[in-house]
């Protein structure tokens, strides 16, 4: 899978478990701690993309992973840290998985510079303050930043948006967009990540190629911007979704896009050197 470029700036920095530890700044339920149980049965990393989030870490020897969840995308070569305020979450971590900070990222409990690089993987729309905890990140990295975030915009125009859950596109309407992660970060890069038609990695849109697979509760339980939805608006629109397979609809409307095997539905690599 190869990242196209849709965005650069050149402006610099300006921002200044399971061994398990927990930070006394952290409050309030975690979100993971009520709709995170059973994540690991769908959210596992595609290799192609855990590539492209490896490659842009260059030669980070420790990293700080924020919002870490259950690990997906941690490197196995590097030293790491996670940083997770879901205990649900951390309790599906692997053994031997990184060590563990229960902490948020806007207030993250290390010194400055204190590791070669950060990451922060789809988890930047779950954040209280967005701009502070990407200032965070860039406090304790002294080298590459890298986010895998969304452009809301594109996201939202995707077909199980628009035509089933159109109630989704509320839901994160105040994630930055890229080219702002990108200022709050000081400066830095977005790409395009695009989604393979057989993504192995369960986030929103990776199923767009396999309508049908939306259908399974498990699935859909992966699945944030479905699980915060109520129950009845999600069965409705499920409800609609089998119809539409079954009598054809959905591939007379999609069918053709299958053929080009990837799709950008909105997912950005934003890259802060």
């Amino acid at each position: 899978m190869s990242l196209y470029y849709v965005q650069r700036s050149n402006a610099q920095r300006s921002t200044e478990g399971t061994r398990l530890t927990y930070s006394r700044r952290m409050s309030g339920v975690p979100r993971y701690d009520l709709i995170g149980m059973g994540y690991t049965t769908t959210r596992r990393p595609d290799p192609r993309i855990a590539r492209s989030i490896d490659d842009a870490l260059g030669a980070s020897r420790t990293v700080v992973n924020v919002g870490a969840g259950t690990g997906s995308y941690e490197p196995v070569d590097r030293t790491v840290v996670a940083v997770e305020p879901s205990a649900a979450m951390v309790l599906q971590r692997a053994p031997g998985s990184a060590p563990v900070v229960r902490a948020t990222a806007e207030h993250l409990p290390f010194s400055r510079g204190a590791f070669d690089g950060a990451m922060a993987v789809l988890t930047v729309h779950h954040w209280t303050d967005p701009t502070v905890g990407l200032a965070e990140l860039r406090r304790v990295a002294t080298g590459p930043v890298v986010v895998l975030t969304f452009d809301h915009l594109v996201h939202s125009r995707q077909w199980l948006v628009t035509e089933y859950l159109p109630e989704m596109a509320a839901l994160d309407h105040g994630v930055p967009p890229p080219d702002e992660v990108v200022r709050a970060l000081g400066g830095g890069s977005v790409a395009v990540v695009p989604v393979p038609a057989d993504c192995l990695d369960g986030f929103c849109h990776a199923y767009w190629a396999r309508p049908e697979a939306y259908l399974d509760p498990a699935v859909r339980a992966g699945i944030s911007g479905i699980a915060r939805l109520p129950r009845t608006t999600v069965a409705d629109a499920m409800a609609r979704l089998e119809r539409d397979l079954a009598t054809g609809r959905w591939h007379d409307r999609h069918g053709a896009a299958l053929a080009a095997g990837v799709v950008d539905a909105g997912y950005r690599l934003v890259v802060s050197p």
